[in-house]
């Protein structure tokens, strides 16, 4: 069925306007499901642990918070390999998008062993959360798993973006959607245990994550050196090292994983903040980061498809395409937000209750938390509609100052709005000493000013100065 809709939209000569809604829905439909697919298996990750109690749930997204915010900057400074295989393609130089891609993967290997070195700072954060030792503990085991197989997660990212950047993401749609049928099946497995394979509870979760990426890293590198990839973009003879391009990478990408790391520290210290407050602020915060992570996501499909079309058409000498699919992008963003709008605003009760811990397996103190924390919980889901609305103008005027190369602006930008919303928080938690859910209406007052100035900076026109308008 999805084949179907991609294949009645992936007519590049029957497309009238370069940028127009069509053209970026080629690039961010495969991409948007993509996404939902890595969303779906970290979710079902956390409603499995939910069964368990809200100490794992909460546990799972504490320590994959502070995971993603290590690996941040790795991921990030690699993630505009997208950008630069676009700027290729659109500038019909071939022949170097291959290459691009394996400098991007000898910068990876690479980074893994300073990852491993930033073990010891996680377990740092992890005791100033003030958190009970059956969450401390199992956060910990969580955080050492995915850490320790941090090289499956750097490399995986590696390989998308090649494909973002020829367009050609149907390939990363059919390989998250491999990876996540192998995670959840591994994930119930390990986590509660069938046959001869014991239950691991947390740390099954942890396992399961890792062979789901690792299988969908399989299936792209498989791919990259296939037979019909290898004809366009000579593959099999791209192992040079390059000191160009990767000077480029590294250039250009730097500010692109300083950004991205400082925005998901700034996001990981709002968690912190909401587990310092109580169990019961722990877990309202925890389902509402479940769903929002669900609307938001998703739109990071959006984001890097605004990040691929730009690039390629500044590579391309066309601002005015660049232009275009920036406000399409917008047009399928509002779109999917609406969709998820209208179910925080009228479910959040039934949203919340699909984490409710199991009767036969919780115990009564874990069932009491959670009723405590259900009124908070459904109050922030439905404020936070406006969020998901607001986060469709971030990522999308985001993704495409990038693809224009206008990466250092993003990064200093983004890193402010980010850490001004974790000021809010603070201020509202434990200056002011306000309840959760009014930390959480500062928290998106403050969100919500943002994208303004991005799209400010995409309205002033600087980033044509790659362009050479038609």
């Amino acid at each position: 069925m999805v084949g179907a809709i991609l294949n009645k939209f992936y007519r590049p000569s029957k497309i009238k306007k370069n940028g127009d809604v069509k053209d970026v829905l080629v690039v961010a439909l495969p991409m948007l499901l993509s996404m939902s697919f890595d969303t779906f298996m970290t979710f079902i990750d956390r409603l499995f642990l939910s069964k368990l109690g809200p100490a794992e749930m909460n546990a799972s997204l504490g320590a994959g918070a502070v995971q993603l915010a290590l690996t941040m900057f790795f991921t990030g400074a690699i993630s505009y390999t997208t950008a630069m295989v676009a700027q290729r393609l659109g500038a019909k130089r071939h022949g170097e998008c291959a290459k691009v891609f394996m400098q991007a993967l000898y910068v990876s290997l690479l980074c893994v062993p300073l990852l491993y070195l930033t073990i010891p700072v996680g377990h740092w954060l992890f005791t100033m959360e003030n958190l009970s030792a059956d969450q401390l503990e199992y956060q910990k085991t969580y955080f050492n798993i995915l850490m320790f197989g941090g090289i499956i997660n750097l490399v995986r990212n590696v390989a998308p973006c090649f494909f973002s950047g020829i367009g050609e993401t149907k390939i990363v749609m059919q390989a998250a959607f491999v990876g996540m049928l192998v995670n959840v099946v591994c994930n119930f497995v390990l986590i509660f245990g069938l046959g001869p394979v014991p239950a691991l509870g947390v740390a099954g979760a942890a396992y399961g994550t890792l062979v789901g990426n690792f299988v969908s890293t399989a299936v792209l590198f498989a791919k990259f050196f296939g037979k019909s990839c290898h004809a366009r973009f000579n593959t099999r003879a791209s192992f040079a090292f390059s000191w160009p391009l990767t000077r480029e990478l590294l250039q250009k990408g730097i500010p692109s994983g300083v950004e991205m790391f400082l925005n998901m520290s700034a996001f990981q210290s709002l968690i912190l903040m909401f587990h310092a407050l109580g169990p019961e602020a722990a877990t309202a915060s925890s389902v509402m980061f479940n769903w929002d992570m669900v609307a938001y996501v998703p739109l990071m499909g959006l984001e890097i498809a605004s990040t691929s079309l730009v690039g390629r058409y500044v590579g391309a000498k066309s601002g005015a395409a660049a232009n275009r699919s920036t406000y399409s992008g917008l047009k399928l963003g509002w779109g999917y937000s609406l969709l998820i709008g209208v179910l925080f605003i009228f479910l959040p009760g039934v949203l919340t209750d699909i984490f409710r811990p199991d009767v036969a397996s919780a115990s009564a103190e874990a069932l009491a938390i959670f009723d405590s924390a259900r009124p908070m919980s459904i109050f922030m889901l439905r404020f936070a509609t406006i969020y998901i609305f607001v986060e469709v103008l971030l990522v999308i005027y985001a993704g495409a100052l990038r693809g224009a190369g206008d990466t250092l602006w993003v990064m200093f930008a983004g890193a402010i709005m980010n850490w001004c919303v974790a000021i809010a928080m603070y201020v509202a938690a434990y200056v002011l000493q306000l309840p959760a859910q009014y930390a959480w209406i500062a928290i998106v007052a403050v969100y919500g000013t943002a994208p303004v100035i991005f799209w400010l900076r995409w309205k002033g026109g600087k980033w044509r100065r790659h362009v050479l308008d038609n």
